[in-house]
């Protein structure tokens, strides 16, 4: 099971990967980074993707039609994908067996980018990451 900087080179590994951060949702604090961060500063994107990813787990117009939230330890939200004209950005909730507050966020390139395999590999290593 991979730790932070392993799920991360690995999540590099993505064809049109720029960056990819684990960053936890409530302190906007990144846990880890690697490449290049949209802007060029990876903690002020850790803190304004935290900034989304806490409106769409939090409200629950976002929440599955079963109406569940995190009271069952399951995250509400699977991921968000975010599209501009040039990149692509994929934020994958991660299960934890504490507050479940992490998330990965990975940055495409459109050109070279697959937003499908992208979405499919950030899964698989969200149910492997290891923290602690």
């Amino acid at each position: 099971m991979p730790g932070i900087d392993e799920c991360l080179l690995e999540a590099m590994t993505l064809p049109g990967a720029r960056g990819a951060a684990v960053v936890d949702w409530t302190s906007g604090l990144a846990l880890g980074t690697v490449g290049d961060a949209p802007g060029g500063d990876h903690e002020t994107t850790a803190a304004e993707a935290a900034e989304l990813a806490r409106l769409a787990a939090e409200h629950r117009a976002f929440a599955p039609a079963d109406g569940s939230d995190w009271s069952d330890r399951e995250t509400p939200v699977e991921d968000l994908i975010l599209s501009n004209r040039d990149s692509y950005h994929l934020l994958r909730f991660v299960s934890t067996t504490f507050d479940s507050s992490v998330f990965l966020h990975l940055w495409l390139t459109r050109a070279e980018g697959n937003l499908a395999l992208a979405r499919i590999r950030l899964g698989e290593l969200a149910g492997r990451l290891v923290l602690g």
